[in-house]
């Protein structure tokens, strides 16, 4: 057992657990981590999809209560139907997209000046909007979004697979200002993530199986649970977070980041193409 690559998966679990759901783009600090590490081959681009898994699961756990509450009266209470119904609804647009121009967006959007510029954009999306007239939200929780409230979040979290960009960050900033109160934006954005991730991550996993084997099985277990840990801590976190902060420091981290891959592209420490 290797035991230098196990503590390279523990640190990508780390990075992939704290960024996923923060307004930061887990995909840069993906990229920029594992190249530092040296884990930029095929194996690993399977490795930094799977363990999005562990974050996924962290979801689930902080959310069960709700999740089994809608599972278990859909049958029974429109409520429930709505709640399990605009979550599709704001599946959906993400999904016609992957499947339709994810590739192209690999091909042509997946580089350093890109990169760099989705994370300032982003930052600067973030500050005018911290920074505006805050009016009343129409939205204060999930259940009171309507099926046209997803599908406009949904369409806004099709920016997120602009590398840099950051989904939670598209979901959570583009549902306040679609109306949505800084709570129900951010709930549903986790939401969200759940079939989205599974989704996508479900895709990837089969079309490179191929490069996997039994013996990468230790690295990807630590990976997963180190993520779940490092997500569930963060959702946890993050939920409290949101009842009296605003997102403005993330703003700031974004710049500096965006910065960042700006040097590490220019110097040729990190290859910034997928």
């Amino acid at each position: 057992m290797d035991v230098i690559l196990l503590i390279k998966a523990a640190i990508m679990g780390i990075v992939e657990g704290l960024t996923e759901f923060l307004p930061i783009s887990s995909t840069g600090h993906l990229i920029l981590t594992g190249s530092l590490l040296g884990l930029t081959d095929a194996k690993s681009k399977v490795f930094d999809i799977a363990i999005q898994s562990g974050a996924i699961l962290a979801v689930f756990i902080v959310y069960w209560a709700r999740l089994r509450e809608a599972l278990m009266g859909i049958g029974h209470s429109e409520k429930q139907r709505r709640f399990v119904a605009n979550v599709f609804i704001g599946f959906l647009p993400a999904a016609l997209v992957g499947l339709t121009v994810y590739k192209m967006i690999k091909a042509h959007l997946f580089n350093a000046p890109v990169v760099a510029g989705a994370f300032i954009v982003g930052a600067l999306i973030i500050l005018w909007a911290e920074k505006r007239s805050q009016p009343v939200p129409r939205v204060q929780s999930v259940d009171d979004m309507s099926p046209l409230d997803a599908l406009k979040v949904g369409l806004v979290q099709c920016l997120g697979m602009i590398p840099g960009t950051s989904r939670s960050g598209a979901t959570i900033i583009g549902g306040m200002l679609l109306g949505l109160s800084r709570k129900a934006a951010t709930d549903f954005s986790f939401f969200l993530a759940i079939p989205t991730l599974v989704a996508a991550g479900g895709y990837s996993m089969w079309k490179e199986r191929h490069a996997l084997s039994m013996a990468d099985a230790p690295m990807f277990i630590v990976g997963f649970v180190v993520s779940f840990l490092a997500a569930w801590a963060c959702v946890r976190w993050l939920l409290r977070y949101v009842s009296s902060h605003t997102f403005v420091p993330f703003a700031w981290y974004r710049i500096a980041f965006g910065i960042v891959v700006l040097i590490t592209w220019a110097t040729g420490t990190v290859i910034w193409a997928d």
